[in-house]
């Protein structure tokens, strides 16, 4: 079984038909091979709902937080897509990915970071529109970047 761990930007894309990538998100999705897995973490899940329900993001679309849980529940309901608990090993995995940053204030690169080891520690790839992930990822190979 291959499992992807979509990024937030993936997911957001992926659940609201206006986003300027859902096309490129439904491409990629269409194309997954029958077995593949798509994981929600803690982090993605909790994420998908604050953006679904922030005017900033969403503007007219914003979500009632009962109308996005239910688009969180109808993607579990999805064969395809499962929550991951959070894998053993993944703080020492998060403290290794985010001692390059050790000098710096907090910034994006927190939960980049965090992404990263969540990925590679549930065996997932990680899956985004960012390109600055995927530099920060080094092109691994346990990150894609969708075009888009």
């Amino acid at each position: 079984m291959i499992s992807f761990f979509p990024d937030l930007n993936v997911w957001l894309a992926l659940s609201v038909a206006g986003h300027v990538h859902n096309a490129d998100a439904w491409n990629w999705l269409n194309i997954l091979p029958r077995e593949a897995r798509l994981v929600f973490s803690r982090y993605t899940h909790i994420g998908l709902l604050r953006l679904l329900t922030n005017q900033s993001i969403m503007g007219e679309q914003t979500l009632t937080l009962r109308k996005a849980w239910g688009v969180y529940d109808r993607w579990l309901n999805d064969p395809r897509v499962q929550f991951y608990p959070e894998p053993r090993g993944l703080d020492a995995g998060f403290r290794e990915t985010t001692a390059s940053f050790g000098g710096q204030r907090a910034s994006k690169s927190v939960g980049d970071c965090y992404l990263l080891a969540f990925a590679k520690h549930s065996h997932a790839a990680l899956v985004t529109f960012d390109k600055a992930l995927y530099d920060l990822a080094g092109k691994q190979s346990h990150t894609a970047v969708i075009p888009g």
